[in-house]
């Protein structure tokens, strides 16, 4: 199955009120293993790639690499440029592939964000792609963006009339939700989703969801978080099962990279399958 539409995964996500799965990929092997328990779950699922990551591999090299894992993939797949403040990599990621952005606009006055950002839908557009919009920085620092300061938050008014002079697709709001690890349980303000999508009939995107309670996550995907996304979790995964393995490697004092990258994959995917069965996304796909 091609790379398909955000918003032909997410309308459908909306409408029947499950969560799917948006998670940060890394490399090759994030890529084939995030895919395989999309497979296995029969679930759609979103390939989100940093500008970190794109820069990291070049655009059409990191693109080339997706497109030849997700080939024979038969659940829907969406490839997603994530918290992009820069309109050249945006532009560049449409023409080369990207059916999805977020133009992470925040640090601009509201008036600019909106400015901006509706010259990226009218951008997308032209290439059949989607937009993620956000006027509120998530607290955290991700990939070398953000801060730890709290954001401030706008009115209900301010983000629904933001939403519908810009035509975005998807909407981030700042709910109390943070990247990276939470230092306490964040307390969430649930009820601006439910106000936001009954404003304005569109799904909203949870950033931050590393580390929310299962309940958290049933709560806010049943009040219109349709995109839910996942990067510290892979992350760690990727990294700590890598750490474990060599840390019994030394012991043995036997090295085959193949092993590692085996349990590398084992560990990420059933990281992912469990967010996705989570998120209810098992058995949505089409």
């Amino acid at each position: 199955m091609p790379i398909v539409a955000l918003k032909d995964i997410l309308d459908r996500a909306l409408a029947d009120r499950y969560g799917v799965a948006a998670i940060n990929i890394i490399n090759d092997l994030t890529i084939e293993a995030v895919v395989a328990a999309a497979a296995e779950e029969r679930a759609p699922v979103i390939l989100q790639t940093s500008v970190k990551t794109v820069r990291q591999y070049g655009r059409a090299r990191l693109h080339g690499i997706v497109e030849a894992l997700v080939r024979e993939a038969d659940v829907p797949v969406t490839l997603h440029l994530d918290h992009c403040p820069d309109r050249t990599v945006i532009s560049d990621c449409l023409a080369g592939g990207w059916n999805s952005v977020l133009f992470d606009a925040h640090e601009l006055d509201l008036a600019e964000n909106l400015r901006q950002t509706t010259d990226v839908v009218a951008e997308a557009r032209r290439t059949g792609a989607h937009v993620e919009g956000e006027i509120e920085g998530i607290q955290g620092v991700e990939d070398d963006l953000g801060s730890d300061e709290a954001p401030r938050v706008h009115s209900l008014e301010v983000a629904v009339d933001f939403i519908e002079r810009t035509g975005v697709d998807c909407f981030a709001p700042a709910i109390g939700n943070a990247h990276g690890r939470y230092k306490q349980a964040p307390v969430l303000d649930a009820r601006r989703i439910s106000d936001l999508v009954a404003a304005t009939g569109i799904p909203m995107a949870l950033h931050g969801g590393t580390g929310l309670s299962d309940e958290q996550f049933t709560d806010l995907i049943a009040r219109g978080c349709a995109k839910v996304n996942i990067s510290t979790a892979l992350k760690e995964t990727f990294m700590k099962s890598g750490l474990d393995f060599l840390r019994a490697t030394t012991e043995r004092d036997k090295w085959d990279p193949p092993s590692l990258f085996r349990h590398q994959r084992t560990a990420v995917l059933e990281m992912a399958r469990r967010h996705i069965r989570l998120f209810g996304g098992s058995g949505r796909a089409w």
